[in-house]
C-alpha cells in the first residue's frame, strides 16, 4: 500500500471468551489472599524475569486491556470488571522507592515529583480495581516509542492477592505474549466513559482499545488545527468496539477487519486493495462521536439492527440518512445529526446472518 496514504486498516479483536473455573473451597494460598506479606518479602520479588517480545504489532477491542479478575474469570466483550482502572499520581505513591512522593502526566508519559530526574521503574503506585479493591502496580520497564519519543512504553505488573505473586495484569495474546501499557489522562468507567480525575490516572494495556486509538494517531493530549483529539481519541474507542449505544457492550468478533477514516483528514479511506484489505468488499458500517454511533447502516458481527435498537430503546430512529462518499445510514440518533459524527468505517458485510472475518495472520 502506497506509504503516503494515510489510511489505517486496524484489526478489532476479542479475546473470545473462556469458560469460568467451577466454584469451591480456595486452597489455602487463596484464603491467605488478605495477608499481605512483609514489605521487605513483598516488594523483592517485582519485575522479574521478563523479556519482552516487541516485534509485532498488538491488536485488542477490550477497553483497557486487562484482566477482568485475578480468579481467571471470563473475558465476556462487556468491559464490566477490571482488575486495574485506574492509579494515583499521589500521595503515598511508593513504599519501595520513598525518594518519589508523587508523579506528574506529561502527555505520554510520567515524571516523579519534585525531582523529574529520578528514574521510576521499580517504582510501586497505588492503584484501585473496578470493584473499589486497592492494587499495588509495580513499574518495571519503560520504553519510549519509536514513532513519538515523548510517548513512553511502560511494562508494569500487579500484585495479585489470590496467587500471591506480581503479574502482569494485561491480557495477552498470542501476538502479544507480555504486553505493556500507555499513561493516559483520566479514568474510564464500566459504561465506556471517559471522566477527567484529578490526581488519577489510566495505565492502558497494549490489547486494549484506549492504547490502540492512541497508537492510530489520536492522542488525547495532542490538538490538529488548534483542537483537542480528546473527544476524536474517546469516538475511536467506542468505534474500535463497535459500542452502538454508548454502554460499554460490544458488537463485534475476534479477527475482524475495519477501515476507519475521520472529519479532520487524519486517517483517510482506504481505495486501493491490498493482502488485508479489499474495499469492493466493504461497505459503510457506522458514524462516531464520544458517546456512540450517531447513526448506523448495519452491525458488524451480522446480527440484525433491530437487535441493537432494543438494546438502547429511544436511542435511535429509523430515519436515513446520507453523509456523503458512498456512506449511507438507515437510522440515526435521536436529536442528534448524524454530520455530527468525528470518525467513520466500513467493515465487511454479513452473510447469511453472520460476519464475514478476516483472521490474523
Amino acid at each position: 500500500m502506497n506509504a503516503l496514504n494515510r489510511s489505517v486498516l486496524s484489526w478489532m479483536c476479542i479475546l473470545l471468551a473462556t469458560p469460568a473455573f467451577a466454584t469451591g473451597r480456595a486452597s489455602p494460598k487463596q484464603d491467605s489472599a488478605a495477608a499481605s506479606p512483609p514489605d521487605a518479602k513483598h516488594y523483592a520479588h517485582r519485575c522479574q524475569g521478563h523479556t519482552p517480545d516487541r516485534g509485532i504489532q498488538p491488536q485488542g477491542t477490550l477497553l483497557w486491556g486487562t484482566r477482568q479478575t485475578w480468579r481467571e474469570g471470563a473475558q465476556d466483550g462487556h468491559a464490566g470488571s477490571s482488575v486495574l482502572v485506574s492509579v494515583d499520581l499521589g500521595g503515598e505513591v511508593s513504599k519501595a522507592n520513598p525518594s518519589i512522593t508523587a508523579l506528574r502526566l506529561d502527555k505520554g508519559h510520567l515524571e516523579a515529583s519534585p525531582q523529574p530526574s529520578i528514574p521510576l521503574v521499580g517504582t510501586v503506585l497505588k492503584g484501585i480495581s473496578s470493584d473499589g479493591k486497592p492494587v499495588e502496580v509495580a513499574l518495571c520497564g519503560a520504553e519510549p516509542s519509536a514513532e513519538d519519543p515523548s510517548m513512553v512504553w511502560y511494562r508494569i505488573e500487579a500484585w495479585n492477592p489470590v496467587a500471591q505473586e506480581w503479574e502482569n495484569p494485561c491480557v495477552a495474546t498470542p501476538r502479544v505474549p507480555d504486553p505493556r501499557a500507555l499513561a493516559v489522562s483520566g479514568v474510564w468507567d464500566v459504561s465506556g466513559a471517559h471522566h477527567d480525575a484529578q490526581g488519577r490516572f489510566t495505565l492502558a494495556c497494549e490489547n486494549g482499545v484506549i492504547s490502540k486509538c492512541i497508537t492510530w494517531g489520536y492522542k488525547p493530549w495532542a490538538t490538529r488545527d488548534g483542537l483537542s483529539l480528546a473527544s476524536v481519541h474517546q469516538a475511536c474507542t467506542r468505534m474500535a468496539r463497535a459500542d452502538y449505544c454508548g454502554d460499554g457492550r460490544s458488537h463485534t468478533h475476534d479477527g475482524t477487519t475495519i477501515d476507519m477514516y475521520d472529519r479532520y483528514g487524519m486517517l483517510v479511506r482506504t481505495t486501493q486493495t491490498s493482502v488485508d484489505w479489499d474495499p469492493n468488499r466493504a461497505s459503510f458500517e457506522a458514524a462516531w462521536a464520544p458517546d456512540g454511533a450517531t447513526c448506523l447502516a448495519r452491525t458488524r458481527d451480522g446480527r440484525a439492527l433491530e437487535t441493537v435498537l432494543q438494546e438502547c430503546p429511544g436511542r435511535f430512529r429509523t430515519v436515513a440518512a446520507d453523509l456523503g462518499d458512498g456512506d449511507r445510514c438507515v437510522v440515526q440518533r435521536v436529536s442528534v445529526s448524524p454530520e455530527t459524527y468525528l470518525l467513520r468505517n466500513r467493515s465487511y458485510g454479513a452473510l447469511h446472518g453472520t460476519a464475514t472475518q478476516a483472521r490474523n495472520p
